[in-house]
C-alpha cells in the first residue's frame, strides 16, 4: 500500500522499482530496539524479502521518503534516509508491538 504524506491512498499491491539512472542498493544500517543492539552495516536482503528491499530501495532513490513494512513473517520496518550516516536506515520495531 502507498499512501501520501497526507494519507492518502496512492496504489495498493504495488512493488516500487528502483528509479531510472539510480543505484541498486547495496548496504543499509540495520538496528533492532534490544540491548546491545548495535547498529550493523549489512546488504538489504538480509532484513527481508521482495517487500523490505523494495522499500529499502524506494527510501534510497526518495530520501525525503519513509517506508514502514510489515512482512507475512512478522517482521515490521521502518526505513528512512540518515543525512549523517549517508545511507537507508532500517529499524526492525516488531519487538515494541507485542
Amino acid at each position: 500500500t502507498i499512501i501520501n504524506d497526507k494519507y492518502e491512498l496512492l496504489a495498493f499491491g504495488a512493488k516500487i522499482g528502483r528509479a531510472k539512472g539510480k543505484d541498486n542498493i547495496d548496504e543499509i544500517s540495520f538496528s533492532e530496539p534490544i540491548e546491545g543492539g548495535n547498529a550493523v552495516v549489512i546488504h538489504p536482503a538480509k532484513v527481508g524479502g521482495t517487500r523490505h528491499l523494495s522499500a529499502a530501495q524506494f527510501v534510497h532513490d526518495q530520501r525525503d521518503a519513509t517506508a514502514l513494512v510489515a512482512s507475512q513473517d512478522g517482521h515490521f520496518t521502518i526505513y528512512g534516509w540518515s543525512d549523517l550516516q549517508n545511507r537507508v536506515q532500517a529499524h526492525r520495531i516488531d519487538t515494541l508491538l507485542l
